[in-house]
């Protein structure tokens, strides 16, 4: 939408808003630091409001919680920008100068009165009205998502929904309103930065861009193949075929974190040849026909992380790796000499200044700058410029000359329908003191590992229903599988509504009950939307 992969924002400008919207994202558990800046504004006073399935911990701080059905996004964010436009609410300025498609937008949202979204997503016509209000009139907005919105089979078109709003209302490119995808975990915005992508360079150059890749060939002494490559879920589906015959894995561990977890590790027994780099032996190190021991780069590894909000900040070294564990870029660099290239220099500041010299956006980020501004936020086009505090300035110029496009999207319910045999809807997400599938997290005790951290948590009203006792065993199943888990009431649920998370595959594998459906421009599978059924054991 804006030609860039990043937050619009600071999180300064968080706590200056006056109105912080939540929409999918319940950031006090998964984004706690983050939540600081939030509390902070909701403190001076901002009004926060929060859209989620669940009256989540995030929601209990706000003025207005919109319990939305899972999977009803696009129609709830359609009937507000109806709203905006019916009650003559909308940047019409903005829109003129900076925006493109306006009209076509118009004619798709038209169908989403306020009383028709509150029949598909189950949110009251009041509060999708005083939402729509609120984020229209107010000085400076930050809307915020993150997995509730991208893990759908149609998460691309999620997010243009939310962009949508913020061109209608000129929620973007200025001081205290902006649009801000809060990253799943530490540097993934740095992953992303640094051309983690199939499809990008590092700095977010096109890899079919044939300029862009001559400066990377160039400094690199090799060729780079012209086209984009595969995304994860690509990857399994060339698993599949048989076209992709070996993997190297760093730092994930897709046996236990991938949808259809059966089905992506009978992919994952079946390749020819399993490289996994990990700092411990996951699940999928344990099927690897190699295993390259690695650093934990907090604190055993030099060099820079990225945060939500662009900001890149230094990483020292506290300690050496135990063992035979080597920094991921020592290994990196020895393996291209075994496979008959010299990367140079595996020195982290070297590597960085290496980057430097190719991402026009870091090129002012010198180790000494970066150490004496306590980071900087991307862009930072030179060693006098200060980095941008936010996003697409240029959209508020008297000439623009690349516009935002309003994207128009339909309604696309979830793949894993509801029936009798599947009558109730399984969410997952995570919790405050855990990551994804608990490599980091889940092997040590915590007084916060509470009693049923692994249980199903259900409505009271559905556990009355279908005769299953709180503390109760429940075998949980879906079209793919089942598990079995302890069953926990939870009264933030509505009825048809139920939670599990993923940090505890060993004693729960959820993943073995969610699908695999996913969106084909971003390849994110749908973890939010499972139909199962829960019986009593």
């Amino acid at each position: 939408m804006f030609g860039a992969g990043g937050g619009t924002s600071s999180y300064e400008e968080t706590r200056s808003a006056d109105l912080i919207v939540l929409w999918g994202s319940n950031a006090r558990e998964a984004h706690p630091i983050f939540f600081h800046h939030v509390l902070k504004a909701v403190h001076n006073g901002a009004k926060l409001i929060v859209v989620d399935p669940r009256r989540t911990a995030s929601a209990q701080w706000a003025d207005l919680w919109l319990g939305i059905d899972v999977g009803t996004d696009i129609p709830l964010a359609n009937a507000v920008g109806r709203e905006i436009i019916a009650a003559g609410l909308v940047n019409e300025e903005f829109i003129s100068r900076a925006t493109t498609g306006y009209e076509e937008y118009c004619a798709s949202v038209e169908p989403w009165t306020l009383e028709e979204a509150e029949r598909v997503t189950g949110v009251p016509a009041d509060a999708i009205r005083e939402l729509a209000h609120a984020y229209a009139r107010a000085e400076r907005a930050q809307l915020c998502w993150t997995l509730g919105i991208t893990e759908h089979h149609n998460a691309v078109d999620n997010v243009f929904a939310l962009i949508d709003l913020a061109l209608l209302t000129g929620h973007v490119g200025r001081y205290g309103s902006g649009l801000a995808p809060l990253r799943g975990q530490n540097n993934v915005q740095g992953g992303g930065d640094m051309g983690a992508l199939p499809n990008k360079l590092p700095g977010f150059q096109d890899v079919e861009d044939d300029a862009a890749r001559a400066r990377f060939e160039e400094k690199w002494n090799a060729s780079i193949p012209p086209k984009n490559g595969k995304h994860l879920s690509q990857m399994f589906h060339a698993m599949e075929s048989g076209e992709l015959r070996a993997l190297y894995v760093i730092g994930e561990n897709p046996a236990q974190s991938e949808a259809d977890q059966k089905h992506a590790i009978e992919l994952l027994e079946g390749l020819d040849h399993l490289v996994v780099q990990d700092i411990f032996l996951t699940k999928t190190a344990q099927l690897a026909d190699v295993v390259l021991p690695a650093s934990a780069s907090w604190a055993e590894a030099e060099g820079t992380v990225t945060s939500s909000e662009r900001r890149v900040q230094r990483v020292r070294k506290a300690l050496d790796p135990p063992g035979e564990a080597r920094d991921d870029v020592e290994i990196v660099y020895e393996l291209a000499k075994r496979l008959g290239a010299d990367l140079g220099s595996p020195r982290a500041e070297d590597v960085w200044n290496e980057l430097r010299s190719l991402s026009p956006m870091h090129a002012g980020m010198s180790y000494e700058r970066l150490e004496e501004l306590g980071g900087i936020q991307w862009p930072c086009w030179d060693e006098t410029h200060p980095g941008d505090q936010f996003l697409h300035a240029r959209l508020w110029d008297d000439e623009v000359a690349v516009r935002a496009p309003f994207k128009a999207v339909l309604h696309d319910p979830p793949v894993d329908k509801l029936d009798d045999d599947f009558p109730i809807r399984l969410t997952t997400g995570r919790r405050l003191e855990s990551f994804n599938t608990g490599v980091q997290t889940g092997g040590f005790s915590s007084p916060l590992h509470r009693d049923r951290s692994t249980a199903i948590r259900l409505a009271p009203e559905d556990g009355a229903r279908y005769g299953i006792a709180d503390g109760g065993l429940v075998r949980v199943v879906s079209r793919r599988g089942s598990v079995e888990a302890p069953a926990a009431y939870d009264d933030t649920l509505r009825p048809g509504l139920a939670f599990m998370n993923l940090h505890f595959p060993d004693e729960v594998a959820t993943n073995v009950l969610t699908i695999d459906a996913q969106d084909p421009q971003s390849g994110t599978a749908e973890f939010k939307a499972t139909a199962i059924r829960v019986e009593a054991v």
